[in-house]
């Protein structure tokens, strides 16, 4: 093996086919160990690619081949542009004649196919750097050599293909945008020679079926982006057309006039779309018969036929959203473009997602268009503006109207059917927890499904738009399918769950007097169904459709009493049903239904002698004697609800004393017992009441927030004499038992105990509103037991929830913390970054939860922070460098945002000459190293919102002292520009050496001067990156994330002008429902 090292002469290349081999074979692990071993050395080997023709020539195992073309394809990533010409010239050479060697003969070209395939791709790579400047009659050769022979055609159509690819579909963050203009204008203005190699191979002149699908493939790559004059002023249409009957082009032929339906550019070309359209819907009738049943056909056909209806649905998808307009104007298109909607519709009820996918995105955007011109018609100024026309001419208002009202006439007969394809194949919302299992058992739903949630939006968005273009047939569809139910003509458990999730999703869109006549036809009808259907599986259904419905219209229950009470005991009936999923629901949707009616249930109903809330604190042991304690504790946060909704103190406090009978009973027991023996508080099922008693309480606590006051100072200071007893419990036994005991149940439980207390507290102190005195009361009992045991506790036995509680405490009470914090960075601070900077897997929790303590430190005790010493201050800043290195995407945006906190009260503190002496070069260096390697992409933004903020800070002034280091400087820099220049021509020349001097100093040159612009400071960035071939390869998403954020806020300010496009259920209003 030590023979293959060294390449100073030819390689012995049997020896490194054996060494593949045995790489691959199934030796020992040994064997296998080795070779590995021997591979990576020469993979690093900067001399081995100039071994690779050598081996390309002489090697058997294709296994090596692809060896060598991995490593030649590094140095043409990388090196390329630094190789002189010669060695160019001879690779490019070499591999264009393997190339035409290997295609020019069949046996060989089907034979070495995948050998093939891997040189297109390296010689596509070349032609990267060469084209068009060094490799100017590249194209006309190619066409050239393809007229030679029907194989070397073939693979020239692969090679084309892969370069459109590259150039058009793979560049962004591969590439700099002046490179990929380049390679674009040469692409076009050579298309020609290529366009007529295409025409000729269709026309006739091929009958090989390869060589015209490899042509049809490569018409695919190209379509989206050639000179439209190739398309509609060549036969190309009619020729492709052509092909669409024959089933072995059929596929490969809809794809490119998918391609060519999904271009738009005005009206010029307008008829040849027209006679494209015409043709094709009469082809498709003998293909595909108008009267087929498209879901059936599909689910016995091949996946040839399963293909092409797939395609079919993204032909005619792309063709209306282009130019629907065109096919509707004049009266003979008319049909044909309804008979090629009916197709689409048929497509749609097709049972597979990708298909369905496509079709909804299409109907969505398709309602959505005429709805919006219908929607801004109340407003006509609105309308004319779209039209581009000036307002006061009523006629012209009227014209828009009747415009408007025709089209909604001609597609009346297709929103219909639309309608009920929404109604039939509406997806479940995240609310229902009752689902169908494999087996077609009812059972609760164990995990989330995000594409069914995605979908539900979509089709709820466009249920939405056609509910409000024509109340009337929705309400008519929706009873119709109902009373099916009711006579059991059409009963099924998914026919009657799609219905109410369909009713359920179109609340808010209806006028209040329309919405109310519906629901209680509606509501009465699921409840009498209830009734009449027996089986529990079926009224599990039955039931988790009558929630999730009521649970979508608080509105109509607002304005009801009687129906929201009887719909509120309908669901304390199903909070005794065992079924699984029933009662989670029941307590879901209770909660859900106070959240927005919770003043109703305080006063007092007409008819009625006291308060709902007062009759349930009376029945509530009955009423949750079934539940299990999570779900009693959602219920707890419901009664809350209502009770914080009492405006009169004296009641509110009755209340709330009557809700916490149970738990209190039970804690004053425990802690009388306690008072006796201190060991009755270890038993097991003691610590489970004593852990679930805290649960109940910061579930009212979470709803009620201040009032919650006189139940926590009853509880508070046994409370925290638990936590301490059971937290030096807890350290024994982790210090007897080894790092396994803090794994054992017991532990754990006891653990709970703890989070649970914090949680309580911390609970109470947020939502406690404009309460300073709630601090001094709570905070500093809680200094010694809370924050003094974290720093005696060994690492194991530290929450994570002490440091989460005293940010909360901070970011609360604001300045007024800033005398405390030295206590807790005594108590905290070191013994946390001992735990957390040993590795970066352990202790996660404290992680994040200790810096954003430090940020809330730093936010607003920021005088605390000047204070520390400079040993402690190091610590900060070295554990912000170690938050931001994170890969943990949270913790390094905690780190990051902190960082940035820290830099701007540094710049304008008496301090900032000493900080950024000690610290300017460090955070530089540091945050270059995470903004260049590719794991810390999510942080870009904050990566460039840091170096901006140093590149302004050395030229604003603000800085009067040298930043460097005068005792080793010998010649003093003018300034600190000067010096932040050179320093960081030289760090990044040294970090990226195959970038030149030259290079290094304009991107940094060009950092100075775009530092004032965000968004240019921010694609010098992204462009430089490209440049030094870090981020290439690679999924580049993460350097465009704001773009992306803008986008979706506009999208969610349209979303609040439409009726019902965001659920009241979801709107966070201040419900008005005294």
């Amino acid at each position: 093996m030590e023979k293959l090292r060294d390449l100073s002469q030819p390689m012995d290349v049997a020896l490194l086919d054996a060494t593949v081999a045995a790489f691959y074979g199934t030796g020992s692990k040994e064997e296998r160990a080795a070779a590995d071993h021997v591979l990576r050395d020469l993979q690093n080997n900067p001399e081995m690619w100039l071994q690779v023709v050598h081996i390309l020539t002489n090697a058997h195992n294709l296994n090596t081949k692809f060896f060598a073309l991995q490593i030649l394809e590094g140095v043409i990533k990388y090196r390329w542009n630094a190789l002189p010409d010669v060695q160019r010239d001879g690779m490019k050479n070499y591999i264009s004649e393997v190339i035409v060697k290997l295609s020019s003969d069949e046996g060989s070209f089907r034979r070495e196919r995948l050998y093939v395939n891997k040189l297109n791709i390296i010689l596509v790579q070349i032609l990267k750097h060469e084209w068009p400047a060094r490799w100017r009659s590249f194209i006309p050769d190619l066409v050239a050599a393809a007229k030679t022979s029907e194989t070397i055609c073939e693979n020239c159509m692969a090679i084309l293909k892969l370069l459109s690819e590259e150039v058009f579909d793979f560049s962004r963050g591969e590439m700099t945008q002046q490179k990929i203009k380049e390679l674009k204008q040469s692409l076009n203005s050579e298309f020609q020679l290529i366009h007529e190699l295409c025409m000729y191979v269709l026309s006739a002149a091929s009958q090989r079926t390869e060589l015209i699908r490899a042509t049809l493939a490569t018409l695919h790559a190209f379509l989206s982006w050639i000179p439209l004059g190739y398309i509609f002023e060549s036969p190309l249409l009619e020729t492709l057309l052509n092909f669409l009957p024959a089933p072995s082009y059929r596929n490969l032929t809809l794809q490119c006039l998918t391609e060519v339906a999904a271009l738009s550019f005005g009206d010029f070309y307008n008829v040849q779309y027209v006679k494209m359209y015409n043709v094709f819907i009469v082809q498709l009738q003998t293909i595909l018969p108008h009267n087929t049943n498209v879901p059936d056909a599909y689910a016995n056909g091949s996946s040839e036929e399963q293909a092409f209806l797939q395609n079919l649905a993204l032909f005619f998808t792309s063709f209306y959203k282009a130019h629907i307009r065109v096919l509707e104007s004049s009266a003979e298109n008319v049909s044909m473009l309804l008979m090629g909607l009916e197709y689409l519709i048929s497509i749609s009820y097709v049972d597979d997602t990708e298909v369905f996918k496509v079709c909804l995105d299409y109907w969505n955007s398709y309602v959505l268009e005429l709805f919006g011109a219908h929607h801004n018609l109340d407003n006509p100024a609105m309308t004319a503006n779209m039209m581009g026309l000036q307002m006061p001419f009523p006629g012209i208002v009227d014209g828009i109207g009747s415009q408007l009202l025709q089209r909604r006439q001609l597609y009346a007969g297709i929103m219909s059917k639309l309608r009920l394809l929404m109604i039939c194949r509406m997806a479940k919302p995240e609310e229902v927890l009752i689902v169908e299992d494999e087996n077609g058992n009812i059972v609760r739903e164990t995990m989330k499904d995000n594409d069914v949630l995605v979908q539900y939006k979509s089709m709820r968005e466009t249920l939405i738009y056609l509910a409000n273009l024509d109340h009337e047939d929705t309400e008519t569809q929706m009873l119709k399918k109902l009373s099916k139910q009711l006579s059991g003509e059409d009963w099924t458990w998914n026919n009657l769950n799609t219905l109410c999730w369909a009713i359920g999703s179109i609340s808010g869109s209806m006028v209040e007097e329309q919405e109310n006549r519906f629901l209680v036809m509606v509501i009465r009808d699921l409840l009498n169904l209830c009734e009449i259907t027996k089986g529990k599986d079926n009224k599990a259904v039955i039931a988790s459709n009558i929630m999730y419905v009521v649970g979508q219209y608080p509105r109509f229950l607002r304005a009801h009493w009687k129906f929201l009470k009887t719909v509120v005991n309908k669901l304390f009936e199903f909070m005794h049903e065992t079924h699984p999923g029933v009662q989670d629901m029941a307590c879901d949707t209770f909660l859900k239904i106070v959240q927005k009616c919770k003043r109703k249930f305080v006063i007092v109903q007409v008819g009625e002698n006291e308060p709902f809330v007062s009759e349930l604190l009376t029945s509530l042991p009955t009423t949750i004697a079934d539940l299990e304690p999570h779900q009693i504790h959602t219920f707890y946060e419901s009664v809350a609800q209502m009770i914080q909704a009492e405006s009169d103190p004296q009641k509110r406090d009755d209340f709330l004393q009557r809700l916490m009978v149970l738990p209190n009973q039970k804690w004053t027991e425990i802690i009388a017992q306690a008072r006796q023996r201190v060991d009755f508080l270890k038993d097991l099922d003691v610590v489970r009441t004593v852990l679930n008693i805290l649960q109940t309480n910061t579930s009212a606590a979470t709803s009620l927030g201040s009032y919650f006051l006189s139940q926590i100072t009853m509880i508070f200071l046994d409370m925290l004499n638990v936590y301490r007893m059971y937290s030096e419990l807890i350290s024994t036994t982790i210090a007897e038992g080894g790092p396994y005991a803090s794994k054992t149940s017991h532990v754990k439980l006891l653990r709970s105990v703890k989070r649970e207390t914090l949680k309580l507290i911390e609970t109470f102190l947020d939502k406690a509103e404009d309460q300073p005195q709630v601090g001094k009361q709570f905070v500093p009992p809680m200094m010694d037991p809370v924050l003094g045991d974290y720093g005696r506790n060994v690492p194991d036995a530290r929450e994570s929830e002490v440091l989460s509680l005293f940010a909360t405490i901070i970011n609360k009470y604001r300045g007024a913390m800033t005398d405390d914090v030295p206590r807790i960075f005594e108590a905290a601070f070191q013994c946390t970054l001992e735990m957390i900077t040993k590795n970066f897997e352990d202790y996660p929790e404290h992680r994040l939860k200790f810096f954003s303590l430090l940020r809330a430190i730093a936010t607003h005790c920021f005088p605390a922070l000047i204070h520390l010493s400079s040993q402690q201050m190091k610590l900060v800043m070295d554990s912000i460098i170690w938050a931001f290195r994170h890969t943990e995407r949270n913790i390094a945006e905690t780190g990051l945002n902190l960082l940035l906190e820290m830099l701007k009260n540094f710049q304008g503190s008496e301090y900032c000459n000493q900080f950024y002496r000690s610290y300017f070069v460090t955070i530089e260096q540091e945050i270059f190293a995470v903004l260049t390697d590719t794991f810390h992409k999510p942080g870009f933004k904050l990566h460039v919102l840091v170096l901006q903020h140093l590149f302004c800070l050395v030229e604003s002034g603000s800085l009067t002292e040298p930043l460097w280091d005068s005792s080793t400087v010998t010649l003093p820099y003018p300034n600190n520009g000067m010096f932040v220049r050179e320093y960081t021509i030289k760090l990044l020349g040294t970090s990226f050496p195959n970038m030149t001097t030259t290079e290094v100093t304009q991107f940094v040159n060009g950092l100075f001067e775009s530092r004032n612009d965000f968004a240019s400071f921010k694609n010098h960035i992204r462009d430089f990156l490209v440049q030094s071939k870090e981020f290439s390869a690679q999924d580049n998403k993460d350097l465009y994330a704001e773009e992306a954020a803008a986008q979706r806020e506009r999208e969610r300010q349209r979303m609040l002008s439409i009726p019902g496009l965001i659920a009241p259920s979801e709107i966070q209003d201040e419900m008005v429902d005294s």
